[in-house]
């Protein structure tokens, strides 16, 4: 896959271009974004992606578009399982309704340049060294375990993580614990402080920064074009804001979310190591010699990657019917 510079500059200046377009047009002026807004939007950038892949089918052939199909329909999965995350900062910080979509939209701005570092060193150390597969595959199946035992207790491990954050923050620089509109930093008795909206920033930063240790190699996992794996990571994280306001009460019923989300990081961390061993020259595997294992296609896995969240989702709404998701509470950072 032959990717210009050119190509690259006006991808990102047009990913770039429809972030700016949101703020000015949506998040400038603080409110909270209504249902039929939110699904409009979603609606568009869902559209715009799908129909970025049918740009690449035309420029690079199908192989390709598949390929970023798959990534695509992966990194949006794993973005709305995070969203649960999200929504326990906003709790846990009482970032007022009105506000949210700011630290959202910061937030995923911050997740964009951090898996665009991911992804330059992931494509360096791949076209390096093709054992890195290995490690790639190997943290895939580790993090699909952790994902399992910690489903039902994200609300105590992002609350710990958050109150480590607010603990260090206190300790380096002057806080506040009242909300001063949507500045980041206010005065108090003339003093610079640092307010909540800051704090629920800096979780969400870091939330993004585990975030990518995952994605990342579950993408590179379907395709070890880079272009691919930043334009589908762009287009999964664009209309996550207006997703998060769309489907909030559906997440407290997605209970089976995590379990699909496993099975789909085991699937391809199967992959990787399959390809891995496919282009092996390791010495002390087979002699260094290549091992002849069947190959996953990316047709079959983008239907089995489809099939999992079909049967996770369907499963979490029959599962549901008259019960929630137990919703992060409301509280002080004391």
């Amino acid at each position: 896959m032959q990717v210009t510079a050119l190509v690259w500059v006006i991808t990102i200046l047009v990913i770039l271009g429809l972030f700016v377009f949101d703020f000015f047009a949506h998040v400038r002026t603080p409110h909270e974004p209504t249902f039929r807004e939110s699904a409009f939007w979603s609606a568009v950038y869902i559209g715009l992606a799908l129909a970025f892949g049918g740009i690449v089918a035309w420029k690079w052939g199908g192989t390709y578009s598949g390929e970023y199909y798959a990534g695509f329909v992966t990194e949006k999965a794993l973005s709305v399982d995070n969203l649960f995350i999200f929504l326990i900062i906003m709790s846990t910080f009482a970032v007022p309704r009105i506000y949210q979509q700011k630290v959202l939209l910061i937030g995923i701005v911050v997740a964009l340049v951090m898996r665009g570092a991911f992804i330059a060193v992931g494509a360096a150390a791949i076209s390096a060294f093709s054992w890195v597969f290995y490690l790639f595959g190997l943290f895939l199946v580790y993090t699909a375990i952790n994902m399992l035992r910690e489903s039902g207790h994200e609300v105590e491990g992002e609350q710990k993580r958050d109150s480590r954050i607010v603990a260090l923050t206190k300790r380096l620089v002057p806080t506040t614990e009242t909300y001063d509109g949507d500045k980041l930093v206010t005065r108090v008795d003339g003093r610079r402080a640092v307010t909540p909206m800051l704090l629920a920033l800096l979780a969400i930063g870091f939330a993004d920064l585990l975030f990518a240790l995952d994605s990342i190699p579950a993408i590179y996992g379907l395709t070890e074009e880079p272009y691919i794996v930043f334009t589908a990571n762009a287009f999964a994280l664009m209309g996550l804001r207006q997703l998060y306001f769309l489907i909030g009460g559906l997440l407290d019923r997605l209970v089976y979310l995590s379990y699909g989300l496993s099975a789909i990081l085991v699937f391809i961390g199967i992959k990787l190591v399959l390809h891995a061993l496919h282009e092996n020259n390791l010495p002390f595997i087979n002699g260094g010699e290549h091992v002849n294992v069947p190959e996953i296609s990316t047709a079959v896995s983008l239907s089995v990657i489809l099939g999992i969240l079909v049967i996770a989702t369907v499963a979490s709404l029959l599962r549901t019917r008259g019960r929630a998701r137990p919703r992060p509470a409301t509280e002080s950072r004391d």
